[in-house]
């Protein structure tokens, strides 16, 4: 049974750094594509980031390009988001997702984790 754990979230003034972390209970970890995604109040659930297997593969939203890097380690089936001048409307809750080799979708999701940035 696929299990994710996030951990990270918390209170911050704008301009500071976060990382979040999520642990992966995937035996097949270093062939899964990871993913992070927020939803912040009142709004739909929106893509963060994700990599690629081995790490070589990345893409971000627009909005938090230049700020945050998504990286894993695959030894600790972990998956890290760092998130850097973090801004108010950054604030969300964090879910980290997985996507099983060869599936088309995002299928395994965390219980989230809450990001506040206040002004």
């Amino acid at each position: 049974q696929v299990q994710l754990v996030e951990s990270g979230g918390g209170l911050v003034q704008a301009g500071d750094s976060l990382r979040l972390s999520c642990t992966a209970s995937i035996r097949t970890f270093s062939t899964t594509s990871m993913g992070w995604f927020r939803q912040a109040p009142g709004k739909e659930r929106e893509f963060v980031a994700q990599i690629g297997r081995n790490g070589g593969f990345t893409t971000y939203a627009d909005s938090v390009k230049g700020r945050f890097t998504i990286s894993r380690d695959n030894a600790k089936s972990t998956v890290y988001l760092q998130m850097n001048s973090l801004k108010p409307e950054d604030t969300a809750i964090y879910y980290c997702a997985a996507k099983l080799f060869g599936a088309r979708n995002f299928d395994y999701w965390g219980q989230g984790t809450q990001v506040t940035v206040s002004s």
